[in-house]
């Protein structure tokens, strides 16, 4: 039988304790007070696509509230993140006309350093610009690199790419770089290419654990992908997480200022390792298809979206990263809790 003491009839404690945690959960302000976890609208960078060659934005069907921008209205976007007083932008660019090398991508007047530009001077001191380095907006098969003879992807040729790519995009006045192609050795080829440039102040966040995910869907939507197959021989497998530290570990020493982890809700245990592994601060991207399910339960009443929402970016925090991409953040910058 469970003991009683003799006064209450109530349970007596076995341990002696007398802490009871429901104590600071009995009013708002006690639960703020006694917060571990908080997330701050500088925790987040909010990721933007601009288009090419149209006149109005574009609303992605798949991400509700996401638009493909007109260079005009990404820079509206861009000050009301500033304003949000979001931590970052994303840009990734979306060209018209696409070939099997991605040269547009190499383009200093190409759609993604114009919007740099254009970015950069209307709100650069007031956040961090950043841009992916990626060829799958730019190459007619949606791959991440350039293909060889067999139509495999060419790593170290895709290297030499990359390299070309960091540096056009710090020359339009790119403030961070993010290769996400996932190519081996691309932060330590992309470093010794902004150095050798005269760009040794540009940092560098590797995509380091980017898994070959079911939810990144709705993205290829958002930048009118040619991907027709799987990127799986370069990307990694959900099921493995110690590839994951040996990946970070491998950008870290090529000398990447920032790794990531991507997606992320699924993997909050391998954000939670990478943070005890590294020194260097630790992003977390929400992807697309992530966004979208929780958008679709919500207009359909399942769910209430906003507590989902900062739950959601809670629990990144919570799991360790310190930054996080998000299509939430300038929206949610301004409701996070106090």
């Amino acid at each position: 039988m469970t003991p009683h003491t003799p006064s209450t009839g109530r349970p007596a404690n076995p341990l002696g304790l007398v802490h009871r945690p429901r104590r600071l959960r009995r009013s708002p302000a006690m639960r703020r007070l006694v917060v571990e976890t908080r997330v701050h609208a500088h925790n987040l960078v909010q990721p933007l696509f601009v288009r090419e060659g149209i006149s109005a934005p574009q609303q992605v069907n798949s991400m509700p509230g996401v638009v493909q921008h007109t260079r005009d209205s990404l820079r509206k976007a861009a000050h009301e993140a500033a304003a949000a007083g979001v931590g970052g932008l994303m840009l990734f660019g979306i060209p018209e006309e696409k070939d099997a090398l991605g040269t547009g991508a190499l383009d200093p007047d190409g759609i993604l350093q114009q919007a740099v530009r254009d970015v950069v001077s209307e709100v650069g001191d007031a956040l961090v610009v950043m841009t992916d380095v990626n060829l799958d907006e730019y190459t007619d098969h949606g791959h991440s690199g350039v293909l060889d003879a067999s139509g495999d992807v060419d790593n170290d040729a895709s290297l030499v790419k990359f390299g070309e790519m960091a540096v056009v995009q710090a020359q339009a006045g790119s403030q961070l770089v993010a290769p996400s192609g996932m190519m081996d050795g691309q932060i330590g080829y992309m470093r010794s290419a902004l150095d050798a440039a005269g760009f040794p102040h540009i940092p560098i966040m590797g995509y380091s654990a980017k898994y070959a995910s079911s939810f990144y869907g709705p993205f290829r939507e958002a930048v009118n992908s040619s991907l027709k197959g799987n990127r799986k021989t370069y990307q990694q497998n959900p099921g493995n997480a110690r590839e994951s530290l040996h990946e970070v570990a491998l950008d870290a020493a090529e000398g990447a200022d920032m790794v990531m982890v991507k997606p992320i809700t699924t993997y909050l245990d391998v954000v939670s390792a990478i943070t005890e592994l590294v020194n260097v601060p630790v992003a977390a991207y929400h992807v697309s298809g992530e966004y979208a399910m929780v958008e679709a339960a919500a207009a359909r009443g399942w769910i209430d979206r906003e507590s989902a929402v900062v739950e959601t970016l809670t629990s990144i925090r919570r799991a360790g990263a310190s930054i996080i991409l998000t299509y939430w953040a300038t929206e949610f910058a301004t409701k996070l809790p106090a």
